[in-house]
Parts: C-alpha cells; structure tokens; sequence
C-alpha cells in the first residue's frame, strides 16, 4: 500500500470514528503527506495554506455533525420570555372585541351632539410644563403624574382637558370667542377600581364655549347638549344633572361664619355628601379642616336640602342669606338660567343641589355633574365600618390597604358621576395676565358610561350582541361540485361596486368557499344582509339578498331576488329601513333597560306574538337553510 493511499485511509477513519459522520473523503493536497497514525499528525504535516483550509473544513463538519445529531427547533431559536408578568399597568387595559364597539358607539354619539352645536375640535399634547397644571386641581394635584426632568423641562401629564384649553387660549390672544370639543386621554393617580370605570388612564369627551356673553345663555346651551348626549345614547329618564353655583356655595359658607382661608377645603368636604352621609362630613370638617362645630352645624341646615325653583325661591326668602352680595349674584344667575333652560327644554332634568362643590379650584360660578344609578356607592364607608365582624368575616377578604390596589369589589365605592363642569371664567388669565376670556364646559368620562352601559346590556340579557364590525352586507357564492368555481371575479367586482357606492361590505377570502362558511363569518361579525351570487341567477342579471337573523317561519327567510343592474339601488333602500327600525328597537330596550313600568315585568320582543317587520319586501325561496338541508360540496373551504 503506497504512503498516499495509507495517509487516505488514515484520515478517513479518523474522521469518521470521531464524529460518526457518514463515509466521505475530502480531497487532500497534492503536496506529499507521510504515512501517519492519526488526523493530526496529517494536519501537521500540511503546508500552512492547506492547514487552514484543513480547519476550516473540521469545523464546517463538526457543525454538521452537531445539526444531524441534534436538529434545531424552532422553540430553541425563538427569543427567551421575560422573567417579569406580562401585564398592563394598574388602573389600565386593553380594549378590542365588543368593548370597543361599544366605545367607539359612544364617542359618535357624543361627537355627533357637539358638531350639531358647532363644535370644532382641537388637540393639546398629552403632557404639559408642571407649572401650567400646579395650582389649579386643589386636593387633586396630588394625583398627578409628574415626569423624570427631560431636557431641563419639568413636565407632567395632563390631569384634565380644561387647564390645557385654557393654556391654549392664553397663547392665541386673537382667538376671543370659540366652541371647542376635545376627545382625548387623560391621567391621574387614583386609586383604580377599572370595572366601575375608575382608571388612572382614561378619555375625556369635552365641550366648552370661551368667550363674552350675556349672562347664562352658554351655560344653558351646556346643560342641554348634556340633555341630548344622555338621550342619544338611550339614557333618557335614567339620569339627573346635579346643579349649584359657587357664588352661592360661598355665600352660604359666609352667612355661616366660615373664615375665608377654609373656603374652598370646607367646600372639598361638603363636596363628599353624594358619598358619605352628613355626619361623615361633619366630622371631617370639625376634626380635620378645623371648623367651628356650630358653624358646621349652621351649614349642615343648608347643603342638604335639593329642589329647583322652589329651593331657589326659599334661599331668596331667607333674609339673612340675601344681604349677601355673593348670594344674591348667585340667586340671580340660577333664576334666568333656569328660565332658559325652560326655553331649551331642558330643566326636567335638573336638581339645584346644595351638596353640590365640586372640588376643581378654577371654578368660579355655575357648576354640575351627571349622575345615574351606579354613581352612589353601595353602602356607605361608616356603614361598612359598623358592620358586625361575624358578617365581615364571611366576605371574601379585608380590604386591601394598598392604595394602588383595585377597588373593584368594594362596596363603599361606586361609579361617581359620569360627567362634570361648570363655569371659569378666571383660568385663563392665570396664564395671560390681564387677558381674561370666560369659559363654561361638559366633560364626559367615556370609561364611567362605558361602565354603565355595559352592565345594562348584560340586566338587559339582550340576544342581539354588539357587532364587531359595521359591514351592511357579506357578498357569498352558492354552488358546489367539481365544477363550481366560487365565482372570486364576480364576488370581488360586487364588492367594487358596492366600496363605490359607499356600502360597507366584504367577502371571504376563499376561491371557492363552502356556503356554511361564509354565513358563519357573516354571522360572528353581526352582519345583517347577506348577497348571494348563484351562477344561474347570475346568468338571468340577478343576485339574491337575504335578511340575516329571521325566524324561520318569516315569509323572507329565504330572501329575495333583485336586478344586479339597480344593485347599489336596492341595497340602500333596504339598509335604510334597516336602519329607521333598528331606531325604534333601540328605543324599545331602552324603556325595558330603565325597568319598564313600576312593578311590571316587560316582555321581550322576541317572546312577542306579534310579528316583527323586516327591512325586506315578499321575495321567492331562497339560500340559507339548515345545515342538513344546504348542497353537498366537495370543494375545500
């Protein structure tokens, strides 16, 4: 055997010994190798250009080896999970699905409201210098958020919408006089209770009129877009718009003999009574503000008393509380405001309301807040305190005394009102100087109605679900066998037509889908017209439309033929009487949602005798059937 054909078979069976590799042989230098033992004394014996092309080729196959050996999974190649829980942070979380339907329902409405009343909008950035939001929150500046220092400026996010517009208003001295809205997210450190729509970030639907005008007629135009957000979104009957002014919260702390520095910590206490009971308050206001207990006392007479006219008609007959200045400016507001409010149609809904403070520093006149069932806590915190501790022990644990715990499940706790604001006149010559521009505003808290809204769909027990979508129509193919087609040409140009109609509709994204399958996407996303595309009807220029959700004895179950050629023609007409009944229905929950009559149960309309119209006209037999009644199809879905 010649030392070349040694020196191979060396090599050979080193390698191959060592790593289990399959029988290969590699090409070796022509340089001459001696006969040798082992791979190494071969590697050595190269020259120093064929060594490293030697090694190379060792490594190369070492990794090889490796990969047969142990193949790489896709698990060993994904990144490693983080050790911390993945969560949203307290007091936030995530919307999708139906909730956001729900939401974004909500912000339409609302938006709808204040473009009716000529509303244009603005956008402020989600944080502000520390030094325009100091000062104007009272008690609440607490719970703002501050940021770490960015570039020299101290900053913190915005608390409200109000103090941002204000801020607005004082740079741009040549606007005087505008109605502006404003949907965005705010953020404050309170302690959350997320289902109850306490969050410590949340949005803030607001609306405010900025500028010189005769007295109260601003102020009632706000309290009627109140009237018509709440009524749109179905809550009429359901709600009551607390209202006082400053100028006679003031004046009553006055007559009382409350001193001038415990003004506005005194009406932060008297602020709490839709909260706590009278004694609660009163103690707070004695043991912690440090007010004289008889002129608490004095007060104590007043601000729990409610009416309208006839609460204002008592204040102005009290001699005592009429010499004061502040009192009769106050008076004299709330008697035209509430005589344009009977102009506007909108003073049923009113209760003057001395309980009521709100505790915002920037207030200066008339004030108000939105309040429904759910608002109030369940019981009060004194209550839960005297609850026997055989009874509290039962529960399902302590209260947490965590102050960023969520507070969810706590019973002194309630949803709080789900819109506020009122008249600042003096805000924005906080910023400006000597420049002052009267404001008066709403803000609506979106999460608080949403809160309230949901747990009325669920009393409801209602069978029709949100929509995750708005699609008026699923554009389908009928057929089956090995020579359907699934007709994707003519379904994408329906599709085409009705996008250039301004038709909401869409398809499945199969070439030749199963009919089950498409209803039962048409079905998951509430769709409530199905068009069905059939190669025979189709031939004779026809489609069939179908109302989604009929009974099955409806005389339209099966749809009905129409004329491709009127297509975008028909389908409007059909998704406008759509619309108009939906209307009525929705009315109709609502009276049922409000507990219908006193006492009375409320039949439903789906356990109604009574047959319900439809959107549609008589039409000839048609697609959807049972699932053992729809053609056999051998096409995949």
């Amino acid at each position: 055997m010649s030392t070349l054909s040694l020196a191979s078979s060396s090599w050979t069976i080193a390698t191959r010994s060592a790593r289990r590799l399959p029988l290969r042989r590699f090409p070796l230098a022509p340089a001459p190798l001696l006969w040798t033992k082992n791979a190494q004394t071969i590697r050595e014996a190269l020259p120093q250009r064929q060594r490293r092309n030697f090694a190379n080729g060792a490594a190369l196959r070492r990794r090889q080896a490796q990969a047969e050996d142990c193949p790489a999974t896709a698990a060993d190649m994904a990144p490693k999970a983080p050790k911390f829980d993945i969560k949203t942070p307290k007091g936030t979380k995530d919307w999708d699905g139906a909730d956001m339907v729900i939401r974004e329902k909500i912000f339409s409405t609302i938006t709808e409201v204040f473009k009716r009343h000529g509303g244009t909008t603005i956008d402020t950035p989600v944080f502000e210098l520390k030094e325009i939001l100091a000062g104007k929150y009272g008690e609440d500046s607490k719970l703002i958020y501050d940021l770490a220092d960015q570039g020299g400026e101290l900053c913190s996010l915005r608390y409200d919408l109000t103090v941002p517009f204000a801020r607005y208003l004082a740079m741009n001295k040549d606007i005087t006089s505008i109605k502006r809205y404003h949907i965005a997210k705010v953020y404050r450190r309170d302690q959350p209770a997320v289902s109850k729509g306490r969050m410590r970030e949340f949005y803030q639907c607001d609306f405010d009129i900025a500028g010189v005008y005769d007295p109260m007629i601003p102020d009632a135009e706000i309290i009627r877009i109140i009237n018509e957000v709440f009524d749109s979104l179905g809550w009429k009957g359901t709600y009551t718009i607390k209202l006082n002014t400053r100028k006679i919260l003031d004046g009553i702390f006055q007559v009382c003999g409350v001193p001038e520095p415990l003004l506005r910590p005194i009406s932060s206490a008297v602020d709490k009574l839709d909260k706590m009971p009278w004694e609660d308050v009163r103690k707070e206001m004695v043991d912690e503000k440090g007010l004289d207990p008889v002129i608490a006392d004095k007060i104590g007479k007043w601000v729990v008393l409610k009416g309208q006219r006839d609460l204002l008609e008592k204040l102005q007959a009290d001699e005592e509380l009429s010499k004061n200045e502040s009192m009769k400016q106050g008076m004299a507001d709330l008697d035209q405001l509430f005589t344009i409010l009977e102009y506007f149609d909108a003073l049923h809904t009113v209760s003057f309301d001395l309980s009521l403070a709100r505790g915002l520093d920037y207030y200066t006149g008339v004030i108000y807040e939105v309040v429904t069932e759910g608002s109030a806590p369940a019981v009060s915190a004194s209550q839960a305190a005297a609850e026997p501790a055989a009874k509290s022990s039962k529960k399902k644990g302590p209260k947490s005394a965590d102050p960023d715990a969520d507070r969810s499940d706590d019973p002194t706790l309630g949803i709080g009102s789900v819109a506020a604001g009122g008249r600042y006149d003096n805000l924005v010559g906080m910023f400006s100087g000597k420049t002052q521009v009267p404001c008066v505003g709403i803000s609506f808290g979106i999460d608080r109605i949403f809160s309230i809204t949901k747990a009325r769909m669920a009393a409801q027990k209602a069978t029709v679900k949100p929509r995750k979508n708005d699609v008026d129509i699923f554009v389908m193919a009928f057929g089956g066998g090995k020579d359907f087609t699934g007709l994707l040409k003519e379904r994408s140009q329906v599709c085409a037509r009705l996008w250039n109609a301004g038709i909401k509709a869409e398809f499945l994204y199969k070439v030749k889908p199963k009919l089950p399958a498409q209803f039962k996407a048409a079905e998951q996303n509430g769709v409530p017209f199905a068009l069905i595309l059939g190669e025979d009807e189709l031939a004779r220029g026809e489609v069939r439309i179908k109302e989604m959700g009929l009974a099955a004895d409806h005389p339209l179950k099966e749809g009905e033929l129409i004329s491709l050629e009127d297509l975008e023609k028909e389908v409007q007409q059909r998704l406008s009487l759509k619309k108009q009944l939906d209307s009525i229905t929705r009315e109709a929950a609502g009276l049922r949602v409000v507990h219908g009559i006193k006492g009375e149960d409320v039949v439903s309309t789906s356990d109604s005798t009574t047959p319900v119209p439809t959107s549609t006209s008589p039409s000839a037999p048609a697609a959807e059937r049972p699932a053992e009644e729809k053609p056999t199809e051998t096409t995949s879905a």
